[in-house]
């Protein structure tokens, strides 16, 4: 198990959608300790393989408060969202430095592959429900930013470059 490095923003794998996983070996295992490391030395809520270079459907989610409600999750998909939409801080370590507020849905009904291989379906809530939804815009080749308005989402990447120059 190992802390990872991120990619930087404009790496043209954060715009590129994952490969499915075809099953749970300890390959995947492997991979999925490794963004759990990853994740907490950040530290953050959730990561994605693609943010560390791995094209694979991977993602985990922790957003307990103790640090002990660990999710892996290969071939996440959204079944069901909450009409009723949260707002939170985002942000992401490829592009360190700047975050938004982005309003997404309060929860969500997810189905995904466990430790185990087998489909399970989820509901998440909350801060957690915006993690998932922010590990499987990552997967599908998409930024938090993506969800904002064109003025701030251009806001948003000019405040980053000047903080990277």
């Amino acid at each position: 198990m190992t802390v990872q490095p991120f990619l930087n923003w404009p790496d043209a794998r954060l715009r590129t959608a994952a490969d499915p996983v075809s099953e749970i070996t300890d390959e995947i295992r492997t991979i999925w300790d490794d963004l759990i490391d990853t994740m907490d030395a950040m530290p953050g809520v959730g990561l994605a393989a693609p943010q560390i270079g791995i094209m694979l459907r991977l993602a985990v989610v922790d957003a307990s408060d103790a640090r002990n409600r660990r999710i892996r999750m290969a071939n996440p998909e959204i079944l069901d969202a909450s009409s009723v939409l949260n707002s939170h801080e985002e942000a992401s370590p490829n592009l360190p430095g700047v975050y938004a507020a982005v309003k997404r849905p309060r929860g969500v009904s997810v189905r995904f592959l466990d430790e185990a291989g087998m489909y399970v379906r989820r509901d998440f809530v909350g801060l957690e429900a915006t993690s998932v939804q922010h590990q499987i815009d990552h997967l599908n080749g998409k930024m938090y930013f993506d969800r904002l308005s064109k003025v701030k989402r251009d806001m948003l990447l000019r405040r980053a470059r000047k903080l990277k120059a």
